[in-house]
């Protein structure tokens, strides 16, 4: 198997660029963080952006009342590790009602199952677990990789731009 030059780390990258003065072309991105043109916002991943125009979508349908993205941080009064939160979504159901959607790239029955987490997703984790613990009151409700199929079979072909 041939190693691809947009594979290797970026100092290997920076240093073939120096010695052979070229310039390769960019790493492809894990995440698709990005600014979307449809959305005129940032977000971190096309599942956020996906989510985004889903809740445009329920929004026109007067399904909900509005939507904001990653509006308000959550502290928790703790020294080490995971000490804030900020949730994706801020949904309104109502004028005066609203929770917050989280969206998660792994299924929650894994977890249930007893499956082992990605470090990388036990911070997320960590942070669910002390947003219940500190804040009660809030609602989430995390978008996983079941429930984002989910939506994703049941709206991606009538909304546009759907990644």
């Amino acid at each position: 198997m041939a190693i691809q030059l947009a594979d290797l780390p970026l100092h290997m990258r920076k240093m073939i660029e120096a010695q052979h003065g070229i310039t390769l072309p960019e790493q492809p991105r894990k995440w698709k963080s990005g600014v979307r043109a449809d959305l005129g916002i940032f977000v971190r991943s096309a599942w956020e952006a996906n989510i985004s125009r889903y809740l445009n979508f329920l929004k026109a349908r007067k399904m909900i009342d509005r939507w904001e993205y990653e509006p308000q941080r959550f502290d928790f009064p703790i020294r080490r590790g995971t000490n804030t939160y900020l949730p994706d979504f801020k949904v309104w159901k109502t004028v005066d009602t609203y929770e917050w959607w989280e969206v998660k790239g792994f299924r929650l029955s894994s977890i249930a199952e007893g499956k082992k987490v990605p470090r990388a997703l036990r911070r997320g984790l960590i942070a669910l677990r002390r947003m219940a613990k500190y804040y009660p009151d809030e609602k989430i409700v995390v978008i996983d990789t079941d429930r984002y199929r989910e939506i994703a079979r049941q709206v991606a072909g009538c909304i546009p731009y759907w990644e």
